[in-house]
């Protein structure tokens, strides 16, 4: 098999693993808060009762997911961790095409916040639930090491949205914008620095 068709089948073979992690971490985080009584998607009882501001949350996830994303752009193009850090990335994410991009946007986003977020950040509190985020996305690589940090300074902001709207819809959906854009450009840049 030519060069190009491996590694474009990479990012490919990425989905199916996906549907399992994330299908199972999104099931822990139902079964959690089901036995302890949180209504899903929300942060406790109360902010179920108060509902989804859907303009005002819907709003801020995707501009905070976009603000995100330029900062991730910024350190990037602006230092040699940045740099490692998304040829790392390009490098362990092979070549995933749009919808594999898309999909593995929406799969991580939703079940990492309602683990993180939704299950996690109510009984260990933020700085906690956004630590262990950030430990989430170690991977033991000279090149990864930024991913770690990166990944705590959005989960501190990802649950800040959440405790600020006391729903997922906020967060998931930054999480998600952040993940999109961010997978399919990582994507493109690993097209473009390899045969």
């Amino acid at each position: 098999m030519p060069r190009s068709a491996s590694a474009s089948q990479g990012g490919a073979s990425l989905v199916p693993a996906a549907l399992v992690v994330y299908g199972l971490l999104g099931a822990i985080a139902l079964g959690w808060n089901r036995c302890a009584g949180i209504p899903q998607g929300f942060g406790s009882v109360e902010a179920a009762r108060q509902g989804v501001s859907w303009v005002r949350d819907l709003g801020l996830g995707f501009g905070v997911g976009v603000a995100l994303v330029l900062a991730s752009r910024v350190f990037t193009e602006a230092t040699a961790a940045g740099r490692a850090l998304a040829d790392g990335l390009a490098a362990l994410l092979g070549r995933p095409g749009l919808a594999a991009c898309a999909l593995l946007a929406l799969l991580s986003g939703v079940a990492e916040e309602a683990f993180f977020r939704g299950a996690l950040q109510p009984r260990v509190g933020l700085v906690a639930a956004s630590l262990l985020f950030g430990l989430a996305h170690f991977v033991p690589r000279r090149e990864l090491l930024a991913w770690p940090v990166f990944g705590f300074a959005a989960g501190l902001v990802f649950g800040a949205l959440f405790a600020a709207t006391g729903n997922l819809v906020a967060p998931a959906l930054a999480h998600c914008t952040v993940n999109a854009l961010n997978l399919r450009w990582i994507a493109r840049r690993g097209w473009s620095s390899g045969p």
